[in-house]
């Protein structure tokens, strides 16, 4: 049964076939339920009508006689001759008055209730009401009877009475198997709905996620299957590329301080200086090509709590002696006390020291970047270079992108693996220019939780100033 329900089609099939059964089964219950309803119904009230019919021709004399004289027409329709009819009339001493048949048709205990009665006489079933009349000041059980098994009369009362009675229950019925379709198919595609969410989350950081192939159709399975096939290939591929990035960088690192060391044999002071100005590129693009390797392969890294504010201080400080050699001044601001944080702290670090160390790069000498911390859980970096203009605010994340304000030696990967980690964080990155120029990079961390507790303070807790 299972594998036969594997399929999408099959699975809605089989679950609407069943839906199907049970309206079939209850429907008709339903409709012979007011059908035998309606009949009754119908039988009561014509039964009680020729009784009130028959009560109009009771007579009591002034002896307190009863007696009963139908017209021609009620005696011709409760005659034997014509047999489907009966009557009889009883006075509240439990004797006859008058009879089609000669005799009670019902049990004459006055205790028992008026209402329908029903007996069998003979090979017939006689059905009926007992109906309790007063007519001058005595009381009077009027019972009249029908042979069931001449009730084909009634038919076209019953028809009408009954499609007028039940024409209410179409739409609800309708509106019944709708519901139970939407449900069905809503069973039935709940796996590819479940696939589609898991594949949302797959993404050039997130490659090693593979969509559940559990559940879902036979006649689906296969495109599943070959989706996560392809991510397999993919993140292999992704694997070889950061495995080459380290690689080409680790073989590149040897050459290169076997040049520099040679640069001490060139004569010209200015050809060195630029020879040497070249290295230093060449180094810090093989540096980041590693991080970035390393980035990828700390993206699974577990997260735990920080403390922004001594983690910015760290920064700062690691950071003074770059600052100084470039005749620059970096300055720790903003909240002194603990501000919480969740994050990787060797993935913050290199964030943070990228956006300082490109502050600085875009900072003319003799002014400062600043790194302020709110309590609020978010890092600011403030510089006094050229601003960036907003239509570059976004290119400049692009690796390799490159243009005026990244023409200082770099190679355009810095900013790329700020935003890598920023969104390994779910953090957010904004960059605005400042009212009196140059360019502050925002760093928002999501909230931990319970608020941070505190005094705000907005004195100047590290400044290092360049030499002059």
């Amino acid at each position: 049964m299972k594998l036969l329900l594997s399929s999408t089609t099959s699975r809605i099939v089989f679950l609407h076939v069943v839906a199907i059964a049970l309206t079939a089964i209850f429907m008709p219950l339903v409709l012979f339920w007011l059908l035998n309803q309606e009949t009754k119904s119908l039988h009561q009230r014509s039964m009680a009508e020729q009784a009130s019919a028959i009560v109009k021709y009771l007579e009591v004399s002034a002896a307190g006689t009863a007696t009963l004289t139908l017209p021609v027409s009620l005696q011709a329709q409760f005659s034997r001759q014509y047999g489907r009819y009966f009557y009889a009339v009883i006075d509240e001493t439990r004797n006859l008055v008058a009879s089609s048949t000669g005799a009670p048709l019902f049990p004459t205990d006055n205790s028992e209730p008026a209402g329908e009665r029903e007996i069998e006489l003979g090979e017939s079933k006689i059905a009926g009401v007992s109906v309790r009349e007063t007519v001058a000041g005595r009381t009077f059980t009027v019972q009249v009877g029908e042979d069931l098994s001449h009730r084909d009369v009634l038919t076209d009362d019953i028809v009408g009475n009954f499609f007028l009675r039940v024409s209410w229950i179409v739409v609800p019925i309708l509106l019944l198997l709708l519901t139970v379709d939407i449900i069905i198919f809503g069973r039935a595609l709940r796996p590819l709905r479940r696939a589609s969410r898991e594949a949302q989350d797959i993404g050039p950081s997130t490659t090693d996620i593979r969509l559940t192939t559990k559940d879902i159709p036979s006649d689906v399975r296969p495109l599943v299957e070959a989706v996560n096939q392809a991510l397999d290939r993919l993140d292999h591929g992704f694997r070889v590329q950061r495995e080459f990035t380290a690689d080409a960088a680790h073989e590149l690192r040897t050459p290169l301080t076997i040049l520099r060391a040679r640069l001490e044999g060139i004569a010209d002071p200015r050809l060195r200086r630029q020879l040497e100005a070249d290295i230093d590129v060449m180094s810090r693009v093989m540096s980041q090509l590693l991080e970035i390797a390393e980035l990828d392969a700390l993206r699974n890294a577990p997260m735990q709590e920080l403390d922004l504010t001594a983690l910015a201080s760290g920064i700062v400080q690691n950071m003074a002696p770059l600052a100084v050699q470039m005749s620059r001044s970096l300055a720790l601001t903003g909240f002194s006390e603990r501000v919480r944080i969740n994050g990787n702290p060797e993935m913050l670090h290199r964030a943070f020291r990228n956006l300082i160390e490109n502050a600085l790069r875009h900072t003319a000498q003799g002014t400062s970047v600043e790194v302020d911390v709110q309590d609020t859980g978010s890092i600011r970096i403030i510089d006094q270079g050229p601003g960036i203009a907003s239509e570059e605010r976004e290119l400049i994340f692009e690796r390799f992108w490159r243009r005026e304000r990244s023409q200082s030696g770099g190679a355009g990967l810095g900013l790329s693996i700020v935003r890598k980690i920023v969104d390994a964080h779910k953090a957010g990155l904004n960059i605005e220019n400042g009212p009196n120029g140059g360019a502050i990079f925002t760093i928002r961390f999501p909230p931990v939780g319970a608020e941070v507790h505190g005094i705000a303070s907005r004195l100047e807790t590290v400044m290092l100033t360049s030499e002059n």
